[in-house]
């Protein structure tokens, strides 16, 4: 499935995802990864650096899902897939590999392995505000107050 423009926009303005697993006890798992990048407009991709539970969750189950959010606009998307890995020394890393290098310099040194998801489905994601008529121009100024206020 082809990711829509304003997903591949999502994603590589902010980078990070949630993604979601299952544990091989059958129990949910969330967690977040900073260093994905869109690879084609069917697949995305993130560096495994310290996720030793997550790989082993999607070696057991490979089907999962990762959602992404702009903090600002309060809008993203959902991406579900199944997860493969691309290792070191394979000529799918090798290709791939520059591309987390030249986004994140020294801290790709670190990457153990690719995960690559093919996209089987992308749905998007909104806040409630929007139901009520509320604008992306309104919750950007909404959100931008909130972390100046946060971070002052």
């Amino acid at each position: 499935m082809k990711l829509p423009a304003s997903a591949i926009r999502t994603i590589e303005m902010w980078r990070l995802g949630f993604v979601a697993t299952v544990t091989p006890g059958g129990r949910p798992s969330v967690s977040p990864k900073g260093t994905f990048i869109v690879v084609d407009e069917e697949t995305i991709a993130f560096g495994e650096i310290r996720s030793p539970q997550t790989v082993a969750n999607l070696t057991v189950m490979p089907e999962c899902e990762v959602n992404f959010v702009d903090q600002f606009t309060r809008k993203g998307v959902r991406i579900r897939g199944r997860a493969a890995f691309l290792r070191p020394g394979t000529g799918e890393f090798d290709a791939l590999y520059p591309r987390f290098v030249a986004l994140w310099g020294d801290l790709a040194k670190r990457i153990n392995l690719i995960v690559r998801i093919p996209v089987d489905e992308a749905k998007p994601l909104s806040t409630p505000p929007y139901d009520d008529g509320a604008t992306e121009e309104e919750l950007i100024a909404v959100y931008k107050a909130k972390f100046a206020e946060m971070y002052e």
